[in-house]
């Protein structure tokens, strides 16, 4: 009798279309513009939350000195670089291999040892790695198996560790301006970016991580200002938000 087939958290369809997007990563004008306006925020966030879990000096330039830190889903290492220049021990994670490929050839020209492999969490979870801190910032809303996906991410969080994601709330306002807004009429992103009805809420997050024997200690909403064109932290949790939570 055949096997069962293994489960994956895979979405074929969402790696292809950011992988045909693999040049364009580093462009802060062009398709991941967004996000790289996004990046001091969710970088300062992560900075802050591991400063309070671990005792560290957020004001330290070297504030994550010594941390060992999974990216998963890292592109081409938007993320990844900032975090290994805070000093973290970073492993960036990504299924498409062309965005692999230019990752390391980023991180090599800026000087910076990242580990990047084009790599699933359920392998690395599978293999037994572990980390204090797992990242999984922009990315559950593309996968294929939220539950299985995070449960593989909690996997990899070691004792005493955190694991931070950030996502876009499934609500009719996140339609409008996640979607509507941002990829037909700003054009932000490139249209087909986002599927509203893979937007998670942060219950559906929460339970997950609860459900991967972590426990939700912060969470917090995110918002643009058009004005400073700018992401700002803020108690609106209705489209963009970052959730924090720790294994005892």
């Amino acid at each position: 009798m055949a096997g069962s087939m293994p489960q994956t958290t895979i979405d074929a369809a969402e790696v292809a279309r950011f992988q045909k997007l693999a040049a364009t990563w580093w462009d802060e004008a062009g398709p991941m513009r967004m996000l790289h306006r996004l990046n001091p925020v969710r970088l300062g966030y992560i900075r802050d939350r591991c400063a309070e879990h671990f005792g560290r000096d957020a004001k330290q330039l070297d504030s994550l000195k010594g941390l060992r830190v999974i990216d998963i889903g890292c592109g081409a290492g938007i993320l990844s670089e900032p975090l290994a220049r805070l000093g973290a021990d970073v492993t960036g994670i990504d299924p498409a291999e062309e965005n692999i490929a230019l990752a390391r050839e980023h991180a090599q020209a800026s000087g910076l040892a990242i580990d990047y492999r084009a790599e699933t969490a359920e392998a690395l979870a599978d293999a037994g790695e572990k980390f204090d801190l797992v990242l999984a910032m922009e990315v559950v809303e593309h996968v294929a198996d939220l539950d299985l996906f995070v449960a593989k991410a909690a996997q990899m969080v070691k004792p005493g560790g955190l694991m931070i994601g950030a996502t876009i709330n499934r609500t009719l306002k996140s339609f409008g301006l996640a979607i509507v807004a941002a990829e037909y009429i700003l054009r932000w992103v490139p249209r087909g970016t986002h599927s509203w009805d893979k937007f998670v809420t942060p219950e559906e997050f929460e339970t997950a991580m609860r459900t991967g024997g972590l426990a939700v200690t912060h969470e917090t909403g995110v918002i643009y200002n058009p004005l400073g064109d700018a992401w700002l932290i803020n108690r609106d949790m209705d489209v963009n938000y970052m959730l924090t939570a720790a294994r005892t």
